[in-house]
Parts: structure tokens; C-alpha cells; sequence
């Protein structure tokens, strides 16, 4: 049967099924084939919490959301495509976001009465005619087609059963004109120490792929053209892999050893896995027994004089809370690194969230600040942990590293960069006897000096209880106090001098400026180009540096009509805007565990300029 090929400039494509089929296997897998391919790609893993929630069930679905495009894009879309559901859960939870007249693939063979139950329902919902009216509806018994591509090998039932996420693969591969070959390698190779999985994945790889072919009831197959880039080696990488070769690139670019602490937490777990793995790079790292000895042993590393880091979210860095107040009023360089994700307590796990600038700005005992930035992208986590070890070692202070399970775990094509060209990071450990105060300090940072232990000649104590402005000698002088309080504060506050020039997308007056942070850089900045395409006069300020606060926000604030702030909390960069710069700024606002959709922005601008104000407080659900 000949298929016609069509060309689209993007897909949005989603697998879901249950937390055992595979789904983020299956995703990754197709993330690769599409970045081989040359697209620009986006991908939103989604996955449940429990380590294997109960099969079937609605709590227990896995989700993968992958964007490609022939073209620039910023986010994993806001509505699939193409959605492929493996069991009746992950349709309830998914068939609702499928974008009006898309490609809906359903396993019916998971669609029998004890699946149905577990998912809520009390009949077959494949039975609805509607079905094949608003999607292009293809039913396939994949956990049949498995079994039949597995008949003769020596696998268990079980064994056959999970190897069902590979059909759906090959059935998309043939789909979007994929090279089967490059993914046979792949298996092969990552099934190369049991070959009969290896080779029972590959056999029902095959079997998916020339169903595609060999079915009738696919008429067509498309195909997504290369993107554009700039000329460079990529590779695809997630935000948790950026930020630890970032943290790798300022120990090499800083001439030191790299020590981290760490202890596991979701979503930041996976950054201690990937820098164990650069111990021929010098890099050492210690899980500890929990969060409070995580950060104390990165102080002790900080002080031995090595670039040290420690790494949690919001639960652990409560945690964590005591030992970061140590570590400013000793003024020791750390870097911790924030993942955030739903809270409170232990919240969502697995979801994303920015619900903890709060507590990263003011979740200490006394007055304790420290130099707070953000990642937007995945790719960026890199660049934001160079520059955090650098600003942590010229000023001598803990510096905080935002990111969010969303950038995390989520992954895009990235240029490797070029190391000679990332900024110096200088490190001097003074050896000089002569005239030594332990907090004697450099004139343009207020830093002190950094005195590796044991330095003949350069003996001091620092610690948790106050110190003499200059030798360091234990204090409880109440106007020496207060000079240090402020001393530590100016010299965070002097991290401006290292911000350059805000991310601005747009004009600097308008009618609508939108103000964000973190990983909601994709939708706000593609929901702005939309609307600027439409004439509308609104621009785009994203944050890097949340405090201290870029001097040049305050004048650009004020050149605008409205100030929107879209996050993914309950208004808390709003409430900071608000009281540092007395703007009336307007939030949108979702707490759902789901990063925005583009939509969601430009509805919001939207009523800003046609003078609703306040229905842009929440997001819909």
C-alpha cells in the first residue's frame, strides 16, 4: 500500500500509560530519533511520585510530552497532536488535552473490565461514536501485537507484556519517517548485558514500525524537516545534567576540586548521580545521612577550600536552613542548588512548582542574605551554575541556584559551549602573614579573604557566633553587630556589578510588561512574540537574578501600563515586586503541579489590555 508523505513545520506528540509501560523509555527514545534528525525538541516527562503506584490506577499514570519542529520553538506545547495511551487511566487523565482533529492511538488491549474499573469506569469508552468524529481514532491491540511478535522466544508473559512501549515506538517511528536502524543500535545498546531482552525489544520494535507500514488504516505518514541552527556540535541535555557539568565546568575554569554533598531528594537526586560519575575530573562527592549533614559537609568542604556544593528542594533546603546561616556569617563560597517542586511538606513529589523564592530569600533566622539566581531553560541550568560558583567565590558567600522539576527533568538540543570563552573565575588563598585579619576585606566586593586551614602564619576561628568587624574575635558588641549585619548585606548587594543587561524581549514602554522567573521562560516568551506579532505592545522582562534585583527592572517597570506576573505559586515574586518598587503589579498564578501553556499567557494579557484586571488573578484549570 503506498502512503502519502505530508510535511509539517511541528509536532506534539504524547505517550501516557501506566507508571509500568515505559512511557518515559518510550519518549526519550523518540527524543533522541528527533534530535538525530535535526529538529529543535522540547520534552515534559510527567510521571507519579510512588516508585510503582498500583497498576491501572488513575494516580499511577506516566506521561512524556515531546515538541519538534522544523523551527525555533521554547516549550512541549500546550496540547498534543498526537496522544498514545497504553491503558484506560491514561486515557481518562490525557484524551481531554488532545488538540480537536488529532491522531489518538489506543492500546485496546488493555481496555478490559478490570482496567476499566480501576480507571472509574463502569463502560467501554472506546464505545462512544463521538470518539472517531473528534479525533482520527486508531484502535490497536498492541498487548496482542506483542505477544504475537514474541511467540517463539522463551520470555515470560510478563516479560512479553513489557515489552509493548517498543511497538508503540516503531509504529511512531514509521509515522514521522524515522530511521529504524539508528534505534535498533540504541536497544542494542542498552540492553547489551541481556541480550534477550535486547533482542525481544528489537523484534517488537520491528513489528510496530511495519504494522505502520503494512496497515491500512494509515493513509498517511509525515515528516518534520530539520530545523535551523547555528553551526556548533549539539547534544540534548536535561537541566539537571547541565547543572552538574556547569558545576564541573567552574571547578576546572576555577582551578579546583569540586566537593558535593548531597542528600537524595526528587527531583535534585539525579545531580549527584551525574557528577559521581567525573571522578576521573577530580570531582568528589558523599551522600550523607540526611540533609543537615549534606550542608554541613559542604561548609567543611568550603572552608578545606574546594568549590563545594550542596543540592535539595524545598523540603531539604528547610532542612538545610540553620547550616546556610552558617554559612553566611562565616562567609564561606557555597553553592546550593534549589530544585523546586509542589509543596507543602512533601507535596508533589514529581511535580513542578516556583513556590519556594520565598523561603530561598527569607527562610533563615535573622538577617541572612545571600545572592539568589534562576535558571529559564534546561540548557541554561549550565550557565547559571558557572556563574553561581563564580559570584559565590568573588564574594565569599553562599549563593542559592533556582531551578524546578520542570527544567530538571525536561531536555532540548544544546551547543556545547566553548570553556576558554566562559568568564574567569579567580581564586586566591592568601598566604600572606603580614597583616592578616581574618575579616579585613577587598575594597570593590567586601570580601574577605579566603584562608585555606593550616596556612602557616594565617591561624583564625570563624563560626556561628558573631565576629569583630575586622579580627574576627568573638563579639557581642551591639553596634558591631549591627555594622556586620549591614556589612553582609552590601556586599550581596554589590553582585550587581556583575548582572550586565536584563533578558528584554520587546520595547522598553508599552502597554503590558510581563515579568518572570525560571522555567516559565518558554511559554512567556513565545506567548509575547504571539502577541507582538499581532500588534499588541507588550514585552517580556525575564529574571536571572532575583536578588539582588537588576537596577535597571525598577525604570522599566515603571515605563509600562500594566505589570502582569505569571507563576507558578501563589503570587510570591509579585509580592516582592510590590514591596520593593510599590508597582501595581497583577499575577497569574497556578499551582497545579503543570507548567503554564502558552494560552494561558496570551488570555491573560489579553484581558489586561481590555481593562479586566482582575480576572487575571488564577489560571484556569
Amino acid at each position: 500500500m503506498s502512503h502519502s508523505k505530508t510535511t509539517l513545520e511541528k509536532v506534539v506528540i504524547r505517550f501516557a500509560g501506566d507508571s509500568g509501560d515505559g512511557m518515559q523509555l518510550t519518549g526519550t527514545e523518540f527524543t533522541k530519533a528527533a534530535a538525530v534528525a535535526g529538529n529543535d525538541i522540547s520534552t515534559f516527562p510527567d510521571f507519579p511520585a510512588e516508585i510503582r503506584a498500583p497498576a491501572g490506577s488513575l494516580a499511577g499514570v506516566s506521561g512524556f510530552q515531546l515538541h519538534f519542529s522544523s523551527t525555533e520553538i521554547h516549550t512541549p506545547g500546550d496540547t498534543p497532536d498526537v496522544l498514545v495511551v497504553m491503558n484506560p487511566a491514561a486515557f481518562k487523565t490525557n484524551v481531554g488535552e488532545l488538540a480537536e482533529g488529532g491522531i489518538l492511538i489506543v492500546n485496546t488491549g488493555a481496555f478490559v473490565d478490570g482496567n476499566l474499573k480501576k480507571a472509574g469506569y463502569d463502560h467501554n469508552p472506546l464505545d462512544d461514536e463521538t470518539l472517531a468524529q473528534r479525533y482520527r481514532l486508531h484502535s490497536i491491540d498492541i498487548s496482542q501485537l506483542t505477544m504475537a511478535a514474541l511467540e517463539d522466544t522463551d520470555l515470560s508473559t510478563k516479560e512479553k507484556g513489557r515489552c509493548k512501549n517498543f511497538f508503540a515506538l516503531g509504529l511512531l517511528f514509521w509515522m514521522y519517517s524515522r530511521d529504524p536502524a539508528g534505534e535498533i543500535d540504541n536497544i542494542q545498546g542498552k540492553f547489551g548485558k541481556k541480550p534477550r531482552l535486547a533482542e525481544a525489544n528489537i523484534k517488537v520494535f520491528k513489528a510496530g514500525y511495519h504494522y505502520g507500514e503494512t496497515a491500512e488504516v494509515f493513509q498517511d505518514v509525515y515528516e518534520v524537516a530539520a530545523a535551523d541552527f547555528k553551526p556548533g556540535t549539539y547534544r540534548n541535555i536535561t537541566g539537571n545534567e547541565a547543572t552538574s557539568l556547569g558545576l564541573l565546568a567552574a571547578a576546572h575554569i576555577a582551578g579546583k576540586q569540586l566537593f558535593y554533598s548531597g542528600y537524595p531528594i526528587t527531583p535534585a537526586s539525579s545531580i549527584l548521580h551525574y557528577v559521581s560519575r567525573y571522578k576521573n575530573y577530580g570531582a568528589v562527592t558523599i551522600q550523607v545521612e540526611d540533609e543537615i549533614a549534606a550542608v554541613g559537609a559542604a561548609i567543611g568542604g568550603a572552608y578545606g577550600g574546594s568549590l563545594a556544593v550542596t543540592a535539595s528542594s524545598g523540603p531539604g533546603i528547610a532542612l538545610k536552613g540553620e547550616g546556610i546561616g552558617l554559612a553566611v556569617i562565616t562567609e564561606l563560597p557555597l553553592v546550593i542548588v534549589s530544585v523546586q517542586r509542589g509543596g507543602p511538606s512533601t507535596g508533589l513529589p514529581t511535580k513542578t512548582e516556583q513556590a519556594d523564592l520565598l523561603q530561598t530569600l527569607f527562610g533563615r533566622n535573622g538577617e541572612a542574605p545571600l545572592p539568589v539566581l534562576a535558571a529559564k531553560t534546561p540548557g541554561d541550568c549550565f550557565y547559571c551554575a558557572v556563574e553561581a560558583a563564580r559570584i559565590a567565590i568573588k564574594y565569599m558567600t553562599p549563593v542559592m541556584l533556582l531551578t524546578d522539576g520542570y527544567l530538571a527533568n525536561g531536555a532540548e538540543p544544546w551547543p556545547l559551549p566553548n570553556i576558554d570563552a566562559l568568564p574567569e573565575i579567580k581564586v586566591e588563598h592568601r598566604s600572606d602573614p603580614d597583616g592578616y585579619q581574618v575579616y579585613k576585606r577587598n575594597p570593590d566586593t567586601l570580601a574577605r579573604d579566603w584562608v585555606i586551614p593550616g596556612t602557616a602564619g594565617l591561624e583564625h576561628r570563624i563560626g556561628g557566633l558573631e565576629k569583630d568587624f575586622l579580627s574576627g574575635n568573638v563579639s557581642y558588641d551591639p553596634e558591631n553587630h549591627e555594622r556586620m549585619i549591614h556589612i553582609r548585606a552590601e556586599k550581596v548587594d554589590r553582585v550587581v556589578q556583575d548582572m550586565g543587561p536584563l533578558d528584554l524581549a520587546g520595547d522598553e514602554t508599552g502597554d503590558v510588561l510581563v515579568v518572570g522567573w525560571g522555567g516559565t521562560f518558554g511559554a512567556l516568551r513565545q506567548a509575547v512574540g504571539l502577541l507582538r506579532a499581532q500588534g499588541k505592545k507588550v514585552s517580556h522582562v525575564h529574571l536571572r537574578w532575583l536578588h539582588p534585583m537588576n537596577p535597571n527592572l525598577e525604570p522599566l517597570l515603571r515605563g509600562f501600563q500594566h505589570v502582569l506576573v505569571p507563576e507558578l505559586n501563589m503570587g510570591q515574586l509579585r509580592f516582592v515586586l510590590r514591596g520593593k518598587y510599590l508597582v501595581d503589579a497583577k499575577g497569574l498564578n497556578k499551582v497545579q503541579g503543570q507548567p503554564f501553556k502558552v494560552q494561558e499567557i496570551v488570555s491573560a494579557v489579553q484581558r489586561l489590555l481590555s481593562g479586566e484586571r482582575e480576572s487575571v488573578a488564577a489560571a484556569p484549570a
